[in-house]
C-alpha cells in the first residue's frame, strides 16, 4: 500500500516535470510564430469562431438565469436595484472567465488531445521529427498562442451576451422589474477597467491550460484507439481540475 502511494506521489510529480519541460519548450518557440501565422490563424478559427456560437448561448441563459435568482432573492428586501452591479462583477469576475474556459476545454481540448494523441499513435510525430521538423515547434506553439488570444476574445462576447440576458430579465421579469437605465448605471458603478482586467488576465491563464494540456496529453498518448479516447477524457478532466485550481489562486492574488 506505503509504495503504491510513494508510486503515485512520483508520477504526479514527473508528470508536472513533464509539463513544466514542454512549457518551456513552447514558449522558446514563440520566436518562430511570425513564420507559423497561417497554423496560427487556423487554430484561433477553430478556438473562436467555432466556439463563439455555443459560447453566447451559454452566457446568454447563465445572465438570464443568474438575474432572475439573484433578483428574486433581493426583490424581496427591496434591493433589486443592485442587480446590475451583481450580474456585471459576476460575469466579469468568475463566470465569463470559468464557464467559457470550462467549454472550450472540453470542445476545444479534448479536441487538440484526440488530434495530437492520432498523430503520436500513427507514428507522424516521428515523421515530423525524420524531416527535421520539431513537433513543438509545428504542434503545440500555435495552440497555445491561438488559445492566449482567443479565450480572452470569447470571455469578452460571454460578458457583453451575460449582462445583456440580466438585464432583460431584470427589466421583463415582474418580480424583479428593474428599469434598463437603473440596471445598466449598477453595472457602470461596479465596473471598472482594472475588474475587467483581471477577468481577462484569468481567461489567458485558463487558455494556456488547456492547450498545454490538450498539447501535453496528446503527446504522451499511446495504446491504438483505445488510448486516443482516453487521452481525450484524461485532458477534460486535467484541464478541469486545472482550471479549477488556478482560478482559486488567481482570485486569492487578485483581492
Amino acid at each position: 500500500m506505503l509504495s503504491l502511494i510513494v508510486k503515485r506521489i512520483l508520477d504526479i510529480f514527473q508528470t508536472a516535470g513533464e509539463m513544466l519541460f514542454l512549457f518551456l519548450r513552447t514558449l522558446y518557440y514563440f520566436k518562430e510564430a511570425p513564420r507559423n501565422f497561417p497554423s496560427i490563424f487556423r487554430q484561433m478559427s477553430e478556438v473562436g469562431i467555432g466556439t463563439l456560437p455555443i459560447t453566447i448561448l451559454m452566457a446568454l441563459f447563465i445572465g438570464m438565469v443568474l438575474a432572475l435568482q439573484t433578483g428574486s432573492a433581493l426583490a424581496l428586501y427591496g434591493t433589486q436595484e443592485v442587480i446590475g452591479s451583481i450580474v456585471g462583477l459576476s460575469m466579469v469576475k468568475e463566470l465569463g472567465p470559468v464557464m467559457t474556459s470550462l467549454l472550450v476545454a472540453g470542445r476545444v481540448g479534448s479536441a487538440m488531445a484526440a488530434e495530437v494523441g492520432a498523430m503520436q499513435i500513427y507514428e507522424e510525430i516521428d515523421a515530423l521529427k525524420t524531416l527535421e521538423i520539431d513537433p513543438v515547434r509545428y504542434l503545440a506553439m500555435p495552440r497555445l498562442i491561438a488559445c492566449l488570444v482567443a479565450v480572452p476574445a470569447l470571455v469578452v462576447f460571454a460578458i457583453i451576451v451575460g449582462v445583456a440576458g440580466g438585464g432583460m430579465v431584470s427589466h421583463v421579469n415582474m418580480k424583479i422589474n428593474v428599469p434598463i437605465n437603473v440596471y445598466y448605471e449598477k453595472l457602470v458603478q461596479s465596473l471598472d477597467y482594472l475588474e475587467i482586467l483581471k477577468g481577462l488576465l484569468k481567461a489567458t491563464v485558463f487558455g494556456g491550460i488547456i492547450a498545454h494540456v490538450g498539447c501535453y496529453v496528446g503527446f504522451k498518448t499511446t495504446g491504438g484507439a483505445r488510448g486516443i479516447g482516453e487521452s481525450t477524457t484524461r485532458s477534460v478532466v486535467l484541464s478541469f481540475l486545472l482550471i479549477f485550481v488556478a482560478n482559486y489562486f488567481l482570485t486569492r492574488l487578485m483581492l
